[in-house]
């Protein structure tokens, strides 16, 4: 710790305006710090301030920089002394099982992008849905539903029910063009939504909500509410197309993903089979 205050005295000592200013070369590898054979130098601090900050502020956050620097260098050094030469080796295997996971990983990103097929046909996604549909059973329920929700004391409430009770599309029509009129709604039921979803905005149990209903109301202190429920698909149904088509299609792409690498890998060891380049003993 009097390292570290020998350090922070320095810094006291030293100017902040350097960190706007332009320095010569031979000031630019200035030391301000120094743990054993490690040094900070004050270019090394240029880039660690954020632009219009204060002298004040600039210094706080010099200080804590160096002291911060100061513990991982000295912990460092301690961990070292305190490491056989068998943990020493073990983490250098292991930094450079990383490193070299790292390079062949990026290297296979950079094949994917500019090799993988990635249009993906209606057709494909419906054989991949046929062949594989029963994996694919929910663990939530979908609904499709109609919903509105509005002051109850608004003038044209009663016109606002009938028009929703309505199965003509121009009656619906007619009713989205008064949305600023409605605190929140859903008129397109053609769609299917986790009932989760639906029971964080309208006041109904889900027992009422799984079942099919042209039309049920409920009024609170808040407002008025309007549903109808079109279809129910509880848990553990087989999942719809139209539901799950997007995961397919992240499915199918993962596949075409696998296959390319093997198909690349194949490539490799044949190609050094081919010139000498592998051989096996």
């Amino acid at each position: 710790m009097k390292k570290i205050a020998f350090f922070l005295l320095v810094l006291l000592l030293v100017s902040c305006d350097y960190f706007n200013i332009q320095e010569k070369n031979d000031k630019s590898s200035e030391i301000v710090a120094i743990v054993n054979t490690d040094k900070l130098f004050r270019e090394d601090l240029k880039n660690i301030l954020p632009n219009n900050i204060s002298k004040a502020d600039s210094l706080v956050i010099v200080r804590s920089y160096i002291q911060d620097w100061a513990i991982k260098k000295l912990l460092l050094k301690k961990a070292n002394n305190n490491s056989s030469l068998n943990d020493i080796n073990e983490i250098d295997k292991l930094v450079l099982d990383y490193k070299e996971s790292l390079l062949i990983n990026k290297y296979k990103e950079q094949l994917i992008k500019e090799r993988l097929d990635t249009l993906i046909f209606d057709e494909e996604v419906e054989e991949y849905y046929q062949l594989n549909n029963n994996n694919f059973r929910l663990n939530e329920e979908l609904v499709k539903i109609r919903y509105l929700h509005f002051d109850a004391n608004v003038i044209d409430k009663k016109e606002f029910v009938e028009l929703f009770k309505s199965d003509d599309i121009e009656d619906l029509e007619t009713l989205e063009k008064q949305q600023l009129s409605f605190k929140f709604h859903q008129f397109n039921d053609s769609i299917w939504i986790p009932l989760d979803n639906i029971l964080l905005k309208l006041p109904f149990s889900k027992e009422k909500l799984l079942k099919k209903t042209k039309f049920i109301q409920k009024q609170d202190s808040i407002g008025l509410y309007l549903v109808a429920i079109k279809d129910v698909l509880k848990r553990n149904s087989i999942a719809p197309l139209s539901y799950i088509k997007p995961t397919i299609k992240q499915m199918i792409l993962h596949k075409r993903k696998i296959e390319l690498i093997r198909e690349i890998e194949k490539i490799l060891v044949k190609d050094a089979t081919q010139n000498n380049s592998f051989k096996i003993y």
